[in-house]
């Protein structure tokens, strides 16, 4: 009786193991450290200050302390939650890239959500006029594009305005080993590129808010009551698997891993492959020049409108590949070669407008047109990643 009953529990335990996020993390590649806490799971340095204050939250589906959503564990600490702000893809998570976020009451919590993608993406003065403390905790993969961050700058500016103090319960950075890529060029700043860093910054959210306050980079920076509650045995080496999917596109490491390389295809003529089981892990165009590796997007939830819907696509299966630790422009080269072949008389039609806004410069389009060499383009980008490094020092929370 007892063999059974110890088998029992040992069985018991591995499913626990098994389906815990840490486990999952592992599993798909990332290692985590068993002393390893995000911001969210260390309560020790953040409830008592949350007791007695009206709180809004800048949440969606990652925003979790172990299996249980942020909202759920701060409701069930007796704390006063008055509303909550959702980002692009909303508070579940399941809109697809650019879709417009609703509005909307959480039925599990009862709590208004307001979104923060579409019209609206700045938390406004009547919104915060009962609020007296925002928290903000959202799984971020360290890419200047992605543009959780660029909300986050908006709430910064709001809290600041308005006088509320700022908590970020900050999270491992996926991409957080490298630095890479351009740096924005002011001109050329949108919502997926707020700020003058490089295209993969290297940064986590905590520390990129210190960098946007102490830069000066929002409206009445310096009036922002900032507290970071910062993850626990983490820094920059340490590989790390979200164990939530960030985003619909983005649903494991390898994805992650390859956006940085592979999210520029959204300003050009080539899907990503969204709209499949693997996107952001292949890449391909309507043309058999792509490639051998074929597939053809579909409408499915998180990619109701997939660049080349029911068209076959022709290019590289990524799914098995090693993503180095830097910017790979072969892919964009290649593709660009391709269409290129095929329309010689407008090569550039191979770009839309959203291409410069996520490259954050028009040099790189510009280089590739002309022909430079990827040891060329990548030269053009040194200086001013060197100064950011210098920067970058200043606000580092994890070495």
């Amino acid at each position: 009786m007892r063999y059974f009953l110890l088998c029992f529990l040992i069985c018991q335990g591995m499913i626990a193991l098994v389906f815990s996020p840490r486990a999952v993390a592992e599993e798909a590649g990332g290692i985590v450290g068993p002393s390893l806490r995000v911001g969210a799971e260390r309560p020790e340095l953040y409830l008592e200050a949350l007791k007695g204050k009206r709180i809004a939250l800048v949440v969606n589906h990652t925003s979790r302390v172990g299996e249980q959503h942020l909202v759920d564990y701060l409701q069930q600490a007796r704390l006063d939650i008055r509303l909550i702000f959702a980002p692009e893809h909303g508070f579940r998570g399941a809109a697809d890239a650019g879709e417009a976020v609703a509005d909307d009451i959480d039925p599990l919590s009862g709590v208004p959500v307001q979104s923060l993608y579409g019209k609206q993406k700045k938390p406004s003065a009547d919104q915060l006029a009962d609020i007296d403390v925002i928290v903000f905790d959202i799984q971020d993969v360290g890419v200047r594009y992605y543009t959780y961050i660029s909300t986050m700058h908006y709430v910064m500016e709001a809290a600041a305005e308005q006088h509320k103090t700022l908590f970020i319960l900050d999270r491992p950075n996926p991409n957080g080993d490298y630095v890479d890529g351009p740096v924005l060029e002011k001109e050329h700043a949108s919502f997926v590129g707020m700020h003058p860093i490089p295209l993969v910054h290297g940064l986590t959210v905590g520390e990129l808010a210190h960098m946007i306050k102490g830069e000066g980079w929002i409206t009445a920076a310096p009036q922002l009551e900032l507290k970071i509650i910062p993850v626990a045995n983490y820094n920059h080496i340490t590989r790390y698997t979200p164990p939530i999917p960030p985003s619909p596109n983005l649903p494991n490491l390898q994805s992650i891993r390859l956006y940085p390389s592979l999210g520029l295809f959204e300003g050009t003529a080539v899907s990503v492959a969204r709209g499949t089981a693997f996107p952001f892990q292949a890449v391909g165009i309507p043309l058999p020049q792509g490639g051998k590796f074929t597939f053809t997007p579909q409408a499915m939830p998180g990619a109701q409108f997939p660049p080349h819907r029911g068209e076959v696509c022709y290019g590289m299966d990524l799914r098995k590949i090693t993503p180095p630790p830097y910017l790979n422009l072969d892919y964009l080269r290649h593709f660009y070669q391709a269409y290129a072949a095929i329309h010689p008389e407008d090569p550039s039609g191979f770009f839309n407008d959203f291409f410069t806004r996520l490259a954050g410069t028009s040099k790189l389009q510009q280089s590739l047109i002309a022909g430079e060499s990827n040891a060329d383009i990548r030269q053009e980008w040194q200086a001013a990643i060197a100064d950011y490094r210098q920067l970058r020092k200043q606000y580092l929370l994890y070495r």
